[in-house]
């Protein structure tokens, strides 16, 4: 019996969908960038903690993590985490949106989700333009 079948052709089975199958919709690339943002903030947090023992430790190391933070990489960084922040935030209350049961229409999912992007880089240009403001680094 075992010699019958392996003579046989094995059977050919179908793949399972992939991305080759699937068209990238804007609700599927936020919800990637909606975890990225998650584990980004992980980062975020060490880097506060990091600031935040600084601050305990006296004003000579509290000065040198701040020069770190001043320099055009550690503003990046922190443009960075506050996008992540904003457009996280932003993410979860969409999803709430979803858990009342509303928006779940495929328009209003498009609308929430492009939505969310924008609105999360007008709301992060905005607070480090009035930051740039506020702190004299330009003037009109």
């Amino acid at each position: 019996m075992a010699e019958g079948r392996s003579e046989q052709h094995p059977q050919q089975r179908p793949l399972s969908p992939h991305l080759q199958v699937y068209r990238l919709h804007i609700n599927m690339v936020m919800s990637i960038l909606h975890r990225i943002t998650g584990v980004g903030l992980y980062f975020g947090s060490l880097l506060l903690a990091w600031w935040l023992f600084a601050a305990a430790s006296g004003p000579d190391y509290f000065a040198f993590v701040n020069g770190l933070f001043a320099t055009w990489l550690g503003v990046i960084v922190l443009i960075g985490c506050t996008w992540a922040l904003i457009h996280h935030m932003i993410g979860g209350i969409r999803h709430f949106v979803w858990d009342s049961g509303s928006g779940l229409d495929i328009p209003t999912v498009d609308f929430l989700s492009w939505g969310t992007i924008v609105l999360s880089v007008i709301l992060t240009v905005g607070l480090w333009l009035y930051l740039a403001f506020e702190r004299g680094w330009f003037s009109l």
